[in-house]
């Protein structure tokens, strides 16, 4: 199996960058190749199959480039709920394009999918490197953000237009399977146009990813959370810190911060289910917990627990997601009540400080992640790639096919080694169902 790379055509222009790496060897090629399972167990089960292996294609400069720099236009969209590191991406774009490759002529789409729908009014905005210099201190998108599909055939239309030659989307999965489909018109017309994405999730959850960026300043920024319930839960007698995080299918931020913080009790994720009522449920465990230690600290992520309460499943946002119940308020209202009914005296103090994380300035390291992702997808697209995204595996970036990433999550495994640092830290029960 092989993650196969669309490309437009050959590659015709000399590099603008072949004289900053003259000598240098910083070229790839396609045959420049990332295993995705480098394991020696991995490696010997492919081979003992006869099954050929998957790899992706490495990122970086090419020494000949498809298109034409002084002919060559670009948009760039972000799309999903916001994140760190929006900027940062929007401006190390915009930075290669103008001073690596003498694109000038780039545009930022507004309010995402939105800005390629010409009825909805958002005015496209010009982009160069003094009106983009220091976004990358503030949190959020200078281009604006929105959720849901939009119609690819109006979106291609309006890329027509505009005589936008490469589009860079920035978004959660929702977001790549619209670049799926933007792709698939432009193809359908026989455009020459090529479509990158930059995979934005907090929750850390798509799919042959090492990391997204934003999620070490989303989980930084929890581990403060937690540390002020911490101080609250050890104030009282009886003291409960119960933190709501992010993380619809995916607990990551919620064990990252477990981790880091080292104050939690109860770590709870949608990948491991859980139950209230019980010898070994949530609220008797918990009681004990405090019969003992007088204090505890509980991180759930939003994601979790969705089981227990009556929610119609039917529902769903703008983006087709199933509408969640608040597990956080949920958890509050349950062992409130599971305590009073005991007259157990607690002090419960429930944290949400999820639109607090997102929309926070990335940190130093998401700095650097996001220029990296920058600059490699617009050196993918003034090659000619086109139907793919810029993602780290491996700790190398990567190029990874929008079919390859959007067939799935990535989730925790429970029996992985990841979710028994999560226990052996917290020392909650291994099963609390």
């Amino acid at each position: 199996m092989e993650a196969i790379i669309e490309s437009l055509g050959e590659c015709r222009f000399l590099s603008p960058l072949r004289h900053r790496f003259a000598g240098m060897n910083g070229f790839r090629t396609e045959e420049h190749r990332v295993i995705y399972d480098d394991s020696i167990e991995g490696v010997r089960d492919i081979f003992e199959r006869g099954l050929s292996h998957l790899h992706f294609e490495m990122a970086g400069p090419r020494e000949k480039i498809y298109f034409d720099p002084a002919k060559t236009s670009a948009a760039i969209v972000t799309c999903g709920g916001l994140c760190p590191g929006l900027n940062d991406i929007i401006r190390g774009i915009v930075m290669e394009l103008y001073h690596r490759y003498d694109v000038t002529r780039i545009f930022g789409l507004r309010y995402g999918y939105e800005g390629l729908i010409p009825r909805r009014g958002h005015v496209p905005l010009p982009l160069r490197p003094e009106s983009v210099s220091t976004i990358h201190t503030f949190g959020g998108t200078i281009l604006g953000s929105s959720r849901g599909p939009q119609d690819p055939v109006e979106m291609v239309d309006h890329l027509e237009e505009l005589g936008v030659d490469l589009l860079f989307i920035v978004g959660g999965d929702g977001t790549l399977r619209g670049g799926e489909k933007i792709n698939a018109e432009i193809r359908r017309r026989g455009g020459k146009r090529c479509v990158i994405g930059i995979p934005k999730t907090i929750d850390n959850d798509i799919m042959y990813l090492d990391k997204s960026f934003g999620f070490d300043t989303a989980f930084a920024e929890a581990v403060k959370a937690v540390a002020c319930a911490h101080v609250e839960a050890l104030g009282s007698m009886n003291g409960i810190g119960l933190v709501r995080l992010m993380g619809r299918h995916s607990g990551f931020i919620s064990c990252y911060a477990a981790l880091a913080g080292q104050h939690v009790n109860y770590c709870l994720i949608p990948e491991v289910p859980f139950a209230l009522k019980g010898p070994c449920g949530l609220l008797e465990t918990l009681r004990y917990r405090l019969a003992k230690r007088r204090h505890a600290v509980i991180v759930v992520a939003e994601g979790a627990g969705q089981d227990l309460m009556n929610i119609n499943s039917a529902d769903t946002d703008a983006s087709g997601n199933p509408k969640l119940g608040n597990i956080g308020e949920f958890l509050k209202e349950k062992i409130t009540e599971f305590f009073e009914k005991r007259r157990i005296e607690v002090n419960l103090k429930y944290f949400d400080p999820s639109y607090i994380i997102r929309s926070v300035p990335a940190s130093p390291q998401d700095n650097v992640y996001c220029l990296r992702l920058a600059q490699n997808a617009v050196h993918a697209a003034m090659a000619g790639k086109t139907g793919m995204l810029i993602g780290q595996w491996h700790s190398t970036l990567v190029h990874i096919p929008f079919e390859l990433v959007t067939q799935g999550r990535r989730r925790i495994e429970p029996s992985g080694d990841l979710w028994q640092a999560v226990l052996e830290c917290t020392g909650q029960p291994v099963r609390m169902s």
